[in-house]
């Protein structure tokens, strides 16, 4: 089933896909697919903040210097200064949107909105709604979308594949709707917006995670995939196994925090003379290495002594939560483990938000811009959501509304009427995902080894092989986004093996020195086939 022709697709409704259906929906129409679960995503999840250069305090070059340090050497430092330049006026845009943000009561302060630090900030320039920034932006912006005319919103659907024309452009994009249905969106601007890929691991700290699927997607038509293999672990989730997950906020750190170890002991003052306030990188492997050596499972997150008042201040969400958990954080330490948070490497981009692909798109969390290079600093990325979406919007109302071209694929695709015509066995398909997800958490995660590695390659090429030989697996929409979460694991693990360094959120117990020159990762379709048909 086709529809009308887009001038702007959407796919994901996170802050940078809502940003940017607002800011082109005045001139251009768009189609947002915004699936229900995006309400579960990261962006709503999201509780310390937004970076930016706000206070007469604070200055760009220090922002661009701290981004740099965090980002070990890998960061694209043109990337760097245009998202830092132009954030300030990205916070501009979402204050007369309607965002409210915390304010500053101290009569004192330079700045209208209060302002916290995070690990690897040396200036606090972190604005926040309390501490649910994410769902106070998604909310006002959701509200927004709702009401624009120009916007058309898919919450039926589940994207599986864009749609190519005989000359390699990108035409759109095909999924299924809740009854299976195939349905076929044609336009003549795609922009993924679909998120990272924590859901490749056993612990996250959001509760629906993206398992990079986009990223595969625009594999698929030839796009380049860029460090994948610098997955973020953020230091502190809620250690509760039986519960969903829950990210216990880097501002609960910044506000003065401390982790403790068994023997309630403060162990990052040994370790880095930025103690809790250090990079992520460092902070959770210092949380990992204090877990192997313990009996809990976890170590301690402790703020009590920050007083009461300041608790529920500054964190009324983490105390009502943790509350529905049985903890009172006035009261009692957090057990907290480190938990795949995000994804620092994704689609290639350029500042405008464009693939290798013709007109194709990718912001947010899927794309690699070489902001983050090898560690994610702590708030950049809600900020960078914001300006790539800016940037890319910009761009494409600079488009003109050329010819759309003949779309080989929309016109010639011929998916099955019902994608249930192959009833696929639902046990089994959870069962790979579980493995596969074991298998990255145990070998490709905060630390890893030449022979973890290897182990891993080999388990999901089995795995990998195994959905294949289900009947009608690749012709469903569940077992199709499958198969792509396994290829980007595949393309994950070859990425982590051909860097022969530790750098960043990459540690390697073979190779525990940098290299002296940093190099960006780059893989596509073409190296996940060669390595399929090894050993084949």
């Amino acid at each position: 089933m086709s529809t009308p022709i887009s001038d702007v697709l959407i796919i994901g409704g996170g802050v940078a896909g809502l940003t940017l259906a607002l800011e082109v929906a005045d001139h251009r129409s768009v189609t947002l697919v915004r699936p229900a679960q995006d309400d579960q995503g990261a962006s709503r999840w999201a509780q310390g903040g937004i970076a930016a250069v706000l206070s007469p305090d604070d200055d760009l070059d220090a922002h661009i210097n701290d981004t740099l340090v965090a980002g070990d050497g890998l960061c694209d430092s043109e990337a760097v200064r245009f998202t830092v330049t132009n954030g300030p006026a990205a916070i501009q845009w979402l204050i007369d949107n309607g965002v409210p943000f915390t304010p500053e009561h101290d009569p004192a302060a330079r700045y209208p909105y209060h302002l916290t630090r995070e690990g690897g900030h040396n200036a606090r320039r972190i604005i926040h709604a309390d501490d649910a920034t994410g769902r106070a932006v998604v909310d006002t912006l959701v509200a927004k979308v709702a009401q624009h005319p120009n916007i058309t919103q898919r919450n039926d659907l589940t994207v599986v594949g864009l749609l190519q024309d005989n000359q390699g452009a990108c035409r759109g994009a095909y999924g299924s709707d809740t009854n299976q249905q195939w349905h076929s969106l044609t336009a003549r601007h795609t922009v993924l917006a679909t998120g990272g890929a924590s859901g490749l691991y056993r612990h996250t700290t959001t509760p629906a995670p993206s398992s990079g699927e986009g990223m595969m997607m625009a594999a698929e038509l030839g796009a380049r995939l860029m460090n994948l293999e610098f997955q973020q672990f953020h230091p502190t989730c809620l250690f509760d196994p039986e519960g969903p997950a829950f990210l216990i906020s880097e501002a609960v750190r910044g506000e003065g925090g401390h982790l403790l170890n068994e023997a309630g002991e403060r162990f990052m003052l040994a370790l880095d003379k930025r103690a809790e306030l250090a990079p992520r990188d460092v902070v959770a492997r210092a949380i990992d290495a204090e877990i192997q050596r313990s009996t809990l499972g976890h170590v301690w997150l402790d703020i009590r002594h920050l007083g009461e008042k300041a608790i529920c201040h500054h964190f009324p969400t983490i105390l009502a939560h943790c509350a529905s958990r049985g903890i009172d954080i006035t009261q009692q330490a957090i057990p907290v483990v480190p938990a795949a948070h995000y994804s620092c490497g994704g689609v290639a981009t350029n500042l405008q938000g464009a693939t290798k692909v013709a007109n194709l798109y990718a912001i947010g969390e899927t794309a690699c811009t070489g902001l983050h290079g090898a560690n994610r600093m702590a708030s950049n990325s809600l900020l960078e959501c914001l300006v790539f979406a800016r940037s890319c919007a910009q761009t494409l109302l600079a488009q003109g509304q050329e010819q759309f071209g003949q779309a080989t694929s929309s016109s010639e695709f011929q998916p099955p009427a019902r994608a249930a015509a192959a009833v696929l066995p639902k046990e089994v398909l959870s069962d790979i995902r579980q493995q596969m997800r074991t298998t990255m958490s145990q070998h490709v995660s905060i630390v890893r080894s030449a022979a973890g590695l290897s182990a891993a390659l080999a388990h999901l090429k089995a795995l990998l092989n195994s959905l294949e030989e289900i009947n009608g697996a690749l012709t469903a929409p569940e077992g199709k986004r499958l198969h792509q979460t396994l290829q980007l694991a595949i393309l994950t693990v070859l990425a982590a093996q051909q860097r022969h360094e530790s750098r960043g959120l990459h540690y390697s117990t073979d190779w525990p020195h940098q290299q002296p020159t940093a190099v960006a990762s780059s893989l596509s379709i073409n190296d996940l086939s060669e390595a399929l048909e090894k050993n084949r």
